[in-house]
């Protein structure tokens, strides 16, 4: 009775070993999995998304009409960088998805000082025109709709803009990044026209 006794306490020992060292390993997998997540998690929150307008679109083709959805989505990182894209696809979400892809494609580097934009201009795109002004600290993002979206994704904290054309927001939004691509900062310029800061202030 006493080996029998002895045999299996043996078997439970090694099959409560088996469990733990089962156990070690589940949770060294779910660590090992957590680290990734971790990172695309890290790196999703460096970019903010706004999504601009979402319309039904219908085509025609042999046998009816083919619904699907468009999306115009903005993305940003709000210290100079932002994008716009469009996606299509049949569910919205999917839409949104390939809007966010073709928006990091498209990134555009925006030269800020401060919180403004370093001078004024003229931002076109088809019939839209968009007019951006630099504003003084604590007057905010003086704009409406796409253009604003774009604005606060690229960091802009205090600028003065008016819409002078079309108000369509995908041109509304292209000609808003179309006038970003545009600014020059104080170096570049003299740079360009060959001459020192000094004598371009003077």
């Amino acid at each position: 009775m006493d080996k029998e006794d002895k045999t299996t306490t043996g078997l439970d020992d090694n099959s409560n070993a088996g469990e733990g060292q089962r156990r070690g390993r589940r949770t060294n997998n779910r660590e090992g999995n957590r680290k990734p997540d971790e990172r695309r998690e890290r790196e999703q929150s460096e970019w903010e998304e706004k999504i601009i307008q979402v319309r039904r679109v219908t085509k025609v083709v042999k046998g009816g009409k083919k619904l699907s959805f468009r999306a115009v989505v903005a993305v940003g990182n709000g210290k100079g960088q932002v994008g716009i894209g469009v996606g299509k696809a049949s569910e919205v979400i999917s839409a949104i998805q390939k809007g966010v892809v073709d928006a990091k494609k498209s990134l555009v580097n925006v030269p800020l000082v401060g919180t403004t934009i370093p001078h004024e201009i003229l931002g076109k795109t088809g019939s839209s025109r968009i007019l951006l002004k630099p504003a003084a600290k604590g007057t905010g993002v003086i704009a409406g709709g796409a253009a604003r979206s774009i604005l606060e994704l690229a960091g802009v904290g205090d600028v003065l803009s008016k819409s002078l054309g079309s108000r369509s927001p995908l041109n509304v939004a292209r000609a808003t990044v179309d006038g970003l691509r545009g600014l020059r900062t104080f170096e570049e310029a003299a740079r360009l026209r060959g001459i020192s800061i000094r004598q371009l202030f003077s």
